[in-house]
């Protein structure tokens, strides 16, 4: 199985029905796919790489070669309750907490927020395109994902370093991401990162010609009503290098109420005999009308 990838380019011709569609079955099946013709500078995207990889180890290494996990490992102690990861976390909005990262140095500062404004507009351009493929109008997500102060934007930056007994521990643990959609800038050499799908491990390659990797969050599956699910994934410690991992969160604000969209939903019950009155008359038609009729009756509250 390949993963589906999805071209944004060709949402502006005649390809543009066929692509809505591939998105909406990687949604729907996947959970993940890759952007390309992303509209993300691929040369500030090298920048950003190389920038991190040289914080790390200038900032990281080290430290984490001597930490107590390390220790563990090299007397070949199976690790179950740690990931073997060197990380930091960027909050971009609403709050910025760059400068406070300890040693970082302004040229990375402004590498990685020209990097985020950039991708911050493809979120908001996917998180259009989700809502259209759901029926909802474009602005939901964004407007449902705002609060008070906008939507909650961070950046998980991580190295898996590279692991004597991968064994024995995880890159990271097995888990679903809690927010909306997450924009992932990876290695192009190093795997590890696994998503589960039908049941198995499906495994990442590394992202060749800066491809972004997007997968979707809880809220997405809750906004959707259980459309668009989010999946499981997981990374494995490597023994052949270390791999790079930029994953940016578009997150809804901390104050930001979610539910399913009301479209999405039944938004009362109705008497089936109701049902059957209107099914009798439109039986040969689109049933997705006939749904929205019965939605209109239970909201104006009544019957018959």
């Amino acid at each position: 199985m390949a993963i589906p990838v999805i071209d944004l380019a060709e949402l502006h011709g005649d390809k543009r029905s066929k692509t809505m569609t591939s998105l909406h079955e990687a949604c729907e099946k996947w959970g993940f796919f890759q952007v390309d013709n992303h509209g993300v500078d691929k040369k500030l995207m090298e920048k950003v790489k190389e920038m991190v990889n040289d914080y790390y180890d200038e900032n990281l290494k080290e430290k984490f070669y001597e930490s107590e996990m390390t220790k563990s490992l090299n007397k070949n102690e199976k690790i179950s309750d740690m990931d073997w990861e060197s990380t930091f976390f960027i909050c971009h909005h609403p709050n910025s907490n760059i400068n406070q990262i300890p040693n970082i140095t302004k040229q990375l500062c402004e590498t990685m927020e020209e990097y985020i404004a950039q991708l911050i507009k493809l979120a908001e351009t996917l998180s259009e395109l989700i809502c259209e493929n759901l029926g909802l109008d474009h602005n939901h997500i964004k407007q449902t994902f705002s609060g008070t102060k906008g939507p909650s934007i961070g950046t998980k930056v991580a190295i898996y370093p590279q692991c004597p007994n991968p064994d024995l521990v995880r890159g990271l643990r097995e888990h679903t991401d809690a927010g909306g959609i997450i924009l992932l800038l990876q290695d192009d050499q190093v795997p590890g990162l696994e998503f589960l799908k039908d049941g198995q491990w499906f495994r990442i390659p590394p992202s060749k010609n800066n491809t972004i990797f997007v997968n979707t969050g809880d809220q997405i599956e809750v906004i959707s009503n259980g459309k668009y699910k989010s999946v499981l994934h997981r990374v494995m410690a490597e023994k052949q290098g270390n791999r790079l991992s930029i994953a940016t969160f578009y997150n809804p604000g901390s104050d930001a109420v979610i539910s399913p969209a009301p479209e999405l939903l039944y938004p009362g019950n109705y008497q089936f005999g109701d049902y059957l009155k209107l099914y009798s008359t439109t039986k040969f038609f689109e049933k997705g009308p006939r749904f929205e009729s019965m939605k209109t009756t239970m909201v104006n509250g009544h019957h018959g």
